[in-house]
C-alpha cells in the first residue's frame, strides 16, 4: 500500500530514542513506534510503512532477528530496514546487512543524516513499488491477450467457439468474457443484400 505521507516504523527499547526520532523525522512522515522485535514484525505485517528504522540490541527479540522474519515474509520482505546501532565494527554491520538491512545510521542520532538516508531510502522504496505494479499491469494485460491466442476450435457452421471447459458459447460471448472488447451489431452489405433483398429493391 502506498500512502500520501511516507510511514515509517522506528523500533527501539529506549523512549528517549523513539522521541528524539520523532522530533527529527516526524514533520515529514507519519511515524509508528515500536519497543521491541515482536512487535515490529506485527505492525510492519498490519500497516506496510515505507520504511524501518530498527534497534539491534532489544529484549523478547533483537533487531536481526525481527529484520531475518520480515525478510522471510512476502508480506513485509519489500520493506526496506535501516539498522539503528551503537555498534559500528565491522562484524555487526555484516551481521546487519546478512540479515536483510538496507544501511546503518549510527546512535547517538545525527538529524541531517537519518533524514537523508530516510529520504534516499524511501524515495528508492516507492519508486521500486511503482515498478513492480507496472510489471504486474503488464503480465496482467499479457495474460489477457494470450488467452486470445492460439488455436480456438470454432464451429464451421454457426461459428460458436468452444472454450477450454469444453462448452460452446457464442462468438461475441467469448470475446467478452476474455477481453475488454464491448460489442455493437450491424448488418454488412453482404448480409444486407441476402436477407433484405425484397426490402432494398422496393426502397431501390
Amino acid at each position: 500500500m502506498t500512502h500520501e505521507k511516507p510511514v515509517l516504523l522506528v523500533v527501539d527499547d529506549t523512549t528517549s530514542n523513539l522521541e528524539l526520532a520523532g522530533l527529527i523525522l516526524g514533520s515529514d512522515h507519519e511515524v509508528l513506534v515500536a519497543t521491541d522485535g515482536q512487535q515490529a514484525v506485527a505492525l510492519a505485517t498490519a500497516e506496510q510503512p515505507d520504511l524501518i528504522l530498527m534497534d539491534v540490541m532489544m529484549p523478547v527479540m533483537d533487531g536481526l532477528e525481527a529484520c531475518r522474519r520480515l525478510k522471510a515474509d512476502p508480506r513485509t520482505r519489500e520493506i526496506p530496514v535501516i539498522f539503528l546501532t551503537a555498534l559500528t565494527d565491522t562484524e555487526a554491520l555484516v551481521k546487519g546487512f546478512h540479515a536483510g538491512g538496507v544501511d546503518y545510521v549510527g546512535k547517538p542520532f545525527h538529524p541531517e543524516e537519518l533524514q537523508a538516508r530516510v529520504a534516499t531510502h524511501v524515495a528508492l522504496k516507492r519508486s521500486q513499488d511503482r515498478e513492480r505494479a507496472l510489471v504486474k499491469e503488464l503480465e496482467n494485460a499479457l495474460a489477457r491477450v494470450k488467452q486470445l491466442s492460439g488455436l480456438l476450435p470454432i464451429c464451421a457452421y454457426c461459428k460458436k467457439i468452444r472454450n477450454d471447459q469444453g462448452y460452446w458459447s457464442q462468438l461475441e460471448t467469448y470475446i467478452s468474457d476474455h477481453s475488454e472488447a464491448d460489442f455493437t451489431h450491424g448488418i454488412c452489405p453482404d448480409c444486407a443484400r441476402a436477407f433484405f433483398k425484397e426490402a432494398m429493391e422496393d426502397h431501390g
